[in-house]
């Protein structure tokens, strides 16, 4: 038993809910924006500006009525399942010949996994990696043994699971979308509180939404409380902070305020009752949706992608019929809940507890 513990030491395979859950999930979710969301942002510059090279097909693949010709944006989007792969073999530091190894697994899992590939993508990318890391350098042959077991065995494992578990990942997102169109008030609260939570936790909300299929109402409330996280917390904290933390956490990201919330966890307190509010707000009363992207609606202001996610959803429905206009009440809607509600109601809310001490002076501040 001791001589199997060396040797998966020696081999830095290491079972912890800390490098799966959240450093592989982080890294995957990285993948996600530098492919899928990279790609729709390019593909929306491209047809709202008029921007020929990006509007251009580059590569047509097949022929005849069955072929498919993809833009830059959309060769990037296409590259999304081995995006996935290589983010999550990084994190969990696999050598090159498995790194390289995990494109064509990535793919593969992506596609086998249907609308739930993301979530396919990382169980298998974590099974190929680790199984390829275990054979990396024990054989003289290594260049010829290490990516035939890392292929061999990822494509084995996506063959066996990767539908079973975009099925499920994907009835478990309709069954929330399905809850949130039912009952938009109760659903816009949880939906946004626990996704703005997973935003600031050192785990991926984007990753979580992209796995989930996360869309429509229920992506609105979602991007509701990463919303809330982000912008409260930028506010919140101004006083500490200044302009470099406003920008740091507001179009950064939330998560910077961890290692503060572990010292006090009272200030978390202003912004997750701001999601709390806001979410049901985007649900009952703007009617905000999220219809680009699913790994959008876990972004919040992050670069703004959250919103770029919101506009591209509303010109994909003006191009398929189911919208005529982009209203002055969606934009309203998207500002107020995105900007100007998380900023006002979490400073308020603030108030009260720094008055009677539960967050005292730079319990808030970050070092930037």
């Amino acid at each position: 038993m001791n001589s199997i513990s060396a040797f998966l030491k020696r081999k830095d395979v290491v079972f912890s809910g800390k490098r799966y859950f959240i450093d592989a999930m982080s890294a995957m979710a990285q993948g996600l924006f530098c492919t899928l969301l990279v790609g729709t942002i390019l593909n929306t510059l491209g047809t709202q500006f008029h921007i020929g090279f990006l509007n251009t097909v580059l590569v047509t693949v097949g022929k005849g009525e069955g072929a498919v010709g993809y833009t830059m944006g959309g060769l990037a989007s296409a590259m999304v399942g081995p995006g996935m792969a290589v983010a999550i073999g990084r994190a969990l530091q696999a050598p090159p010949l498995v790194l390289f190894s995990l494109i064509p697994v990535g793919f593969a899992t992506n596609a086998m996994g249907g609308a739930g590939g993301p979530l396919a993508v990382f169980v298998v990318a974590i099974i190929a990696s680790e199984l390829g890391k275990i054979v990396s350098k024990e054989t003289k042959v290594d260049i010829l043994v290490t990516p035939i077991v890392t292929i061999l065995a990822g494509v084995g494992a996506a063959y066996l699971v990767a539908a079973p578990i975009g099925k499920a990942a994907s009835a478990v997102g309709q069954a929330i979308m399905w809850a949130t169109e039912l009952q938009p008030f109760f659903m816009g609260i949880l939906v946004s509180v626990i996704i703005g939570v997973a935003l600031t936790l050192p785990i991926s909300s984007a990753a979580i939404c992209a796995a989930l299929s996360l869309q429509g109402l229920a992506g609105g409330a979602a991007l509701a409380g990463c919303c809330a996280q982000m912008v409260g917390f930028a506010v919140m904290s101004f006083r500490e902070n200044r302009w470099g933390g406003l920008v740091a956490q507001g179009i950064g990201t939330s998560m910077l305020q961890m290692g503060n919330i572990v010292r006090n966890v009272r200030i978390w307190i202003p912004p997750t009752l701001a999601s709390a509010i806001t979410g049901p707000l985007a649900t009952c009363l703007f009617g905000l949706q999220m219809n680009g992207a699913a790994v959008s609606s876990g972004m919040g202001t992050c670069g703004l992608v959250g919103q770029i996610g919101v506009y591209t959803g509303w010109v994909n429905d003006m191009a398929a019929g189911l919208k005529t206009a982009v209203t002055g009440w969606d934009w309203l809607g998207l500002i107020l809940i995105s900007f100007i509600l998380p900023a006002l109601l979490t400073w308020l809310l603030s108030l009260p507890l720094r008055k009677w001490g539960w967050i005292k002076e730079n319990d808030l501040k970050l070092d930037l």
